[in-house]
């Protein structure tokens, strides 16, 4: 009689060289060679113009003629006073959009998965995804005609209930912040639901049935049973938006700057912009380009920093 052992072995389905397997399905290979090229044209090719942090780049020399300087770009923005506003200002933002945004769909899609009227979940998932396809141009030009202190909601709302014009929110620098990370949670907020809408969609529903026979109530359930089958891709979710922690979206802050609220808006995107754009006449790749590069790299650091805590505490990561 043979042993379950023996039965329980694994069986190299596949024992083909991977050419013969490229030539057998050539379709999905072509299918993936468009966006294989894609990555390597525009994320592995520029990147040979990193040097241009480390020279003093001008057009005539080109980036391999400039000479080159060394680490002179990095201490020289080490050394700048915008060094100690652009820096706090774009991780403030960053991590207030994380604390802030990061619960928010998770908690929406566990609401919205819990619903039973079919075309009352359907309404409210249309209608929050919405505002995802608007852009952000229109989304900033909504703010300010709502937050308009003069003819906007805002202002005929505190004309009622105070007797006063309201300040100009968008001319406070206090204010500015707020204003940017709740316009993006509310934009993005259904779009960010959906991921966890389908980890929720493939928790059985004999869990569920288990949970209600031992007497569970149904926000028992959501705790015991839906939360915790979310839980690998929330970490997962995580460590990629701590990768990007201190990338805040340049379309948005520098569409709501102003000379007013500069000093709480002034992020790395738009400084680099500035620097290395809009400088009329002014401009310094370089240094523009290493303000970019050490922009990268703490990204980096943060994204394998936030992986290796998420695998020791929670046993989930990318590698």
């Amino acid at each position: 009689m043979k042993s379950l052992a023996f039965n329980s072995k694994p069986k190299h389905v596949n024992k083909k060289p991977l050419i013969r397997r490229v030539v057998n399905c050539w379709q999905l290979y072509l299918f993936l060679l468009i966006p294989v090229v894609w990555v390597i044209v525009f994320s592995y090719v520029p990147m040979v113009g990193v040097q241009i942090a480390f020279r003093n780049y001008n057009f005539r020399d080109g980036i391999w003629g400039s000479p080159w300087v060394g680490f002179a770009q990095f201490t020289r923005f080490f050394n700048s006073f915008q060094f100690w506003r652009i820096v706090p200002n774009t991780f403030i933002l960053s991590f207030y959009s994380l604390v802030a945004g990061f619960p928010l769909p998770i908690i929406f899609a566990l609401c919205l998965n819990a619903l039973r009227v079919k075309w009352f979940k359907k309404s409210v998932q249309t209608i929050t995804y919405m505002p995802f396809f608007i852009s952000t141009v229109v989304i900033v030009g909504i703010l300010m005609r709502v937050f308009d202190s003069r003819s906007g909601l805002y202002a005929g709302f505190s004309v009622m209930f105070t007797g006063s014009t309201p300040r100009d929110l968008f001319g406070m620098a206090s204010a500015f912040r707020h204003l940017f990370v709740w316009s993006s949670i509310w934009q993005n907020l259904g779009w960010n639901s959906i991921i966890y809408l389908a980890a929720l969609s493939s928790v059985s529903p004999e869990l569920h049935e288990a949970a209600e026979v031992d007497g569970a109530t149904r926000f028992q359930r959501v705790l015991h049973v839906d939360f915790p089958a979310i839980v690998p891709t929330m970490a997962i979710l995580l460590i990629l938006n701590s990768g990007s922690i201190m990338s805040v979206g340049f379309e948005r802050v520098f569409l709501m700057q102003n000379n007013l609220n500069l000093v709480n808006s002034e992020v790395i995107a738009t400084y680099v912009f500035k620097v290395g754009i809009a400088g009329s006449g002014l401009t310094n790749h370089s240094y523009a380009a290493a303000i970019g590069l050490f922009n990268s790299v703490i990204n980096m650091t943060m994204l394998v920093l936030v992986n290796w805590i998420s695998k020791r505490v929670s046993k989930n990561s990318l590698w």
